[in-house]
């Protein structure tokens, strides 16, 4: 109560000009800096204006001061959704339940709407709910730790070299960028004989705010796009998922119930919980970026020491080509990635479209590991998910040390701007696409190390003329 009070009196001094009701709501908001303090008179500003139109406004403050049953807080709905507020552009629950609850809030996929709100954002009515205690925050799972058997165990353990992990028809030679080409790794676009398994979902792009509420994990489902965006191998599309193992026991686990002959290994979260490489065809340019921020954009612009952006126009290279040069200046907005309850999320915010070549992702959609997805200007795509690949390493750790490592593709992840690549395209490899970057997801290979690490190395005979 004591800090409340100081932050509705500073906020006071701050805001001389400032009607009463919004001062009263300010003095509840959560967070402090100076630049926010100012954005968030604004923020409150506009939705008092709204409010005095519809009559919502005593409902608001019945709600921010109680915090507890009310009403919908209700504002018309814009055209893409979103609302500005000054430089800004976002979600209304989300600047709000931000505001007011969460400030450290990154994202809509963190929030579901409660049963009781009749206006919830994702109901797509002309009216949205902007109420804060009508949104509830997501939680993010706890991946359950992969059991391997201890060392002296091993023995009694297969190693099944013929095992077809999910991610072992993705082509060696391809996956480094110092490849020229690679006649395998060769995709098509086929639009009117597109065939999608039946276990594939209707879509798997959405809007950049999509509008289903569902649990972690989530497939995004508003159809934005159709299968013509999608290039896939000419061989059928198959994926192959390991029967359940001996290592998957039934959940929770705890150290009560873990067998004496099995090691725990826990997923822990790194500091930087991906590294991003740029490469100009097969060349690497630049040192790759370190991200720690849970949200970050990957752009063509200059700002050289920004945490939450990877800025590609201020890398040089003294062999850039023309066409490199073209396909650099597209590249505009870039991609935001976001890492957000353990699923990777990108979004296109380019006015030319991005390519996308994520086994992770093709596996939950049912399409064949090499499949590229083609994201157009405002579409966004699910490119990882933590709990899918806790569950497929937990079972492949029955299958031996080849098939757990086969997994390491799989946490890796390619981009291309502009230009895609496959079999109808001139370009049949990512190295040859000008512009485009490699994402390394460091908790999933941490994670995998350590696994491999227990494991030990595999019962194969291998001589220097075998």
């Amino acid at each position: 109560y004591f800090i409340q009070s100081n932050l509705r009196t500073r906020m006071s001094s701050l805001l001389p000009f400032t009607p009463p009701i919004v001062k009263r709501l300010l003095g509840w908001k959560r967070g402090s800096g100076e630049e926010e303090d100012k954005w968030a008179e604004k923020a409150v500003k506009s939705l008092v204006k709204k409010l005095k139109k519809t009559g919502g406004l005593d409902e608001l403050e019945k709600a921010i001061t109680s915090q507890g049953p009310t009403l919908c807080v209700k504002i018309p709905r814009s055209l893409d959704g979103r609302l500005q507020v000054s430089h800004r552009k976002g979600l209304p629950h989300v600047i709000y339940c931000r505001l007011w609850r969460w400030p450290d809030l990154q994202s809509h996929h963190e929030l579901r709407a409660l049963d009781c709100c009749e206006f919830a954002f994702h109901l797509k009515r002309d009216e949205v709910c902007v109420n804060p205690f009508h949104y509830q925050r997501i939680e993010t799972p706890v991946l359950p730790p992969v059991l391997v058997p201890r060392s002296h165990n091993l023995d009694h353990f297969p190693v099944k070299s013929e095992f077809k992990s999910p991610g072992n028809n993705m082509l060696d030679s391809q996956y480094s960028p110092t490849s020229q080409s690679d006649t395998n790794n060769t995709s098509t676009t086929n639009p009117a004989g597109f065939n999608m398994s039946v276990e594939s979902p209707p879509s798997y792009l959405s809007s950049p705010e999509p509008h289903a509420q569902t649990p972690t994990p989530s497939i995004p489902e508003n159809i934005v796009s159709s299968p013509q965006n999608v290039t896939h191998s000419p061989m059928t599309p198959e994926v192959v998922r390991p029967p359940s193992s001996p290592a998957a026991l039934p959940l929770p686990l705890t150290h009560h119930n873990i067998p004496s002959d099995f090691q725990a290994i826990q997923f822990v979260e790194p500091k930087f919980w991906c590294d991003i490489s740029y490469y100009e065809l097969n060349n690497r340019v630049g040192e790759a970026f370190h991200a720690s921020e849970s949200s970050l954009w990957i752009d063509g612009f200059t700002d050289p020491s920004n945490n939450r952006r990877f800025c590609l126009g201020q890398l040089t290279n003294i062999n850039r080509t023309p066409p490199v040069e073209k396909c650099r200046k597209q590249i505009g907005k870039g991609i935001h990635l976001q890492y957000i309850q353990g699923e990777v999320h990108a979004v296109c915010l380019s006015d030319s479209s991005i390519f996308v070549q994520s086994q992770n992702c093709n596996q939950r959609n049912g399409w064949h590991p090499n499949t590229v997805c083609k994201i157009p200007t405002g579409c966004h795509l699910n490119i990882f998910n933590n709990t899918e690949f806790a569950n497929l390493l937990s079972q492949s750790v029955g299958h031996g040390f080849e098939a757990v490592y086969q997994l390491a593709r799989m946490c890796t992840f390619r981009i291309s701007f502009v230009k895609g690549w496959g079999a109808e395209y001139s370009r049949q490899d990512v190295t040859s696409t000008p512009c485009w970057i490699e994402v390394k997801l460091n908790g999933p290979l941490q994670w995998l190390d350590k696994v491999l690490s227990q494991m030990g190395a595999p019962n194969l005979t291998c001589g220097s003329v075998s």
